[in-house]
């Protein structure tokens, strides 16, 4: 990627984009699902694309949890961005880092790596920049608890579990051997519902008769929440069974309770202290701090406050969507999910195609809810679309059916499903690796 980028743009601070005469300049910053869902309902524009992200992959954000609990690897549920260069040519993708956006001059400032600082010209701007983990003003906590966002994340949260029994086998001393088995989620949505039941299942089922003086089995998995529920965006119902499920996986569901403190040796929720050398976060989400660079109204979670076109007030050719974007909708805001950034970034896309080609604008953006699912386990997930609502043993088929063809490429189907299989099978997992440190020059092999 340096390479092409050293060959691809002089030293001198030009725009980076040459486009032809007529063609009207798009920058689409984020390659998440908005970013990507713009970029191909831009394919038969007349425009020239520019793709702008920091990693050069995209993530199917809603199997990520796998991932961290060593289900599937990486590369099975991520995808190179630049691959859309070889099917769609009007769209050029670069790895770089958004550091400022001008609306007036209707540029923005690219850091590429290796490279420097670049300046971009667009007449068309899409920012899809997504979410990031947010610790309510408490941003100590993040060394000590990591959020699930990104490839890195899932593989730091890997890497906390399974080390964890490796400690706790060696170690002599009881107390900190409970301490290590012992795993704090903060956050009851579907991340640490999902989280927690997949962790439930790795010590009952896959770690079993692997460790000599510990049992994985007797781990202890807390789940806490300060709202009144698991689940809320879910009817009660649901909720109400997937926390039943949690319970018979083992894990301890506590709601109401609010994390006063985080630190290395656990946390401190509702005045009591949990000794655990494994919390993850799972709570919140804040907004992409490019998303402040517009200068655009937000909501108290830093998303840009949109209109009925997904365009902000300060310039009507600069769009926010995905998760990055706040919107109502029959009074209620359009929920942070993969098929909404989707719908959006697919709306706003056919929104810049019109533009450009002269055309007013036609109806404005409806969000269109095809369903939310969450799974708890093995053979359970829930469903909730309208007032139709199901659990079980089929809804999880359905729900391991729908998350297969949603992935990005087919290799990412057939290896993820091969994985799937012989996992449920087995009982095993094939990506319990522990990532190593760096080691020093003087270190011996």
């Amino acid at each position: 990627m340096t390479t092409v980028l050293t060959k691809s743009f002089p030293q001198e601070k030009q725009p980076l984009t040459q486009p032809a005469p007529d063609k009207r300049r798009v920058l689409i910053v984020g390659g998440g699902f908005a970013g990507i869902a713009a970029a191909r309902a831009l394919k038969r524009a007349d425009v020239e694309i520019t793709l702008i992200d920091r990693r050069n992959h995209h993530i199917f954000q809603p199997l990520l949890y796998q991932v961290a609990t060593a289900v599937l690897a990486p590369s099975e549920i991520a995808a190179p961005i630049r691959q859309l260069e070889a099917k769609q040519k009007n769209l050029s993708v670069l790895l770089a880092e958004v550091k400022g956006i001008n609306l007036g001059a209707r540029t923005i400032e690219a850091i590429c790596p290796e490279i420097g600082s670049r300046k971009l010209q667009y007449d068309f701007l899409v920012i899809a920049t997504g979410m990031h983990p947010s610790y309510f003003g408490h941003d100590e906590f993040a060394q000590f608890a990591p959020g699930l966002k990104s490839l890195n994340d899932a593989e730091t949260i890997r890497t906390k579990i399974l080390s964890a029994f490796e400690l706790a086998e060696s170690t002599n001393d009881e107390k900190e051997c409970a301490r290590q088995m012992t795993f704090v989620l903060v956050g009851a949505g579907p991340t640490g519902v999902e989280l927690a039941a997949s962790i439930a299942q790795l010590v009952s089922v896959t770690l079993r008769n692997n460790f000599r003086k510990i049992d994985p089995a007797k781990s202890r998995i807390v789940l806490l929440d300060g709202g009144t529920r698991i689940l809320p965006t879910f009817a009660e119902s649901l909720s109400r069974k997937a926390a039943k499920r949690l319970t018979k996986l083992g894990v301890e569901v506590s709601t109401g309770v609010k994390v006063e403190k985080v630190d290395d040796q656990g946390v401190i929720a509702a005045g009591i202290r949990i000794p655990s050398a494994t919390v993850l976060w799972t709570a919140g989400v804040s907004a992409s701090p490019v998303v402040k660079m517009l200068g655009t109204q937000t909501d108290r979670a830093g998303r840009a406050i949109v209109g009925a076109f997904m365009d902000i007030p300060e310039a009507p050719n600069v769009f926010v969507a995905g998760d990055a974007a706040m919107m109502t909708q029959d009074g209620h805001p359009v929920p942070g999910v993969a098929q909404a950034a989707i719908q959006q970034g697919r709306f706003v896309g056919q929104v810049i195609a019109s533009r450009v080609r002269g055309h007013k604008d036609g109806r404005p953006f409806r969000y269109r809810n095809k369903g939310n699912m969450a799974v708890v386990g093995k053979n359970f997930a829930i469903l909730e679309a309208g007032h139709f609502r199901s659990s079980g043993f089929v809804t999880w088929w359905v729900w391991a059916a729908l998350h297969v063809l949603a992935l990005p490429q087919l290799q990412n189907r057939f290896r993820v499903q091969t994985q799937w299989l012989w996992s449920y099978l087995s009982g095993q997992r094939s990506s319990r690796l522990i990532s190593e440190n760096p080691r020093s020059s003087s270190s011996s092999s």
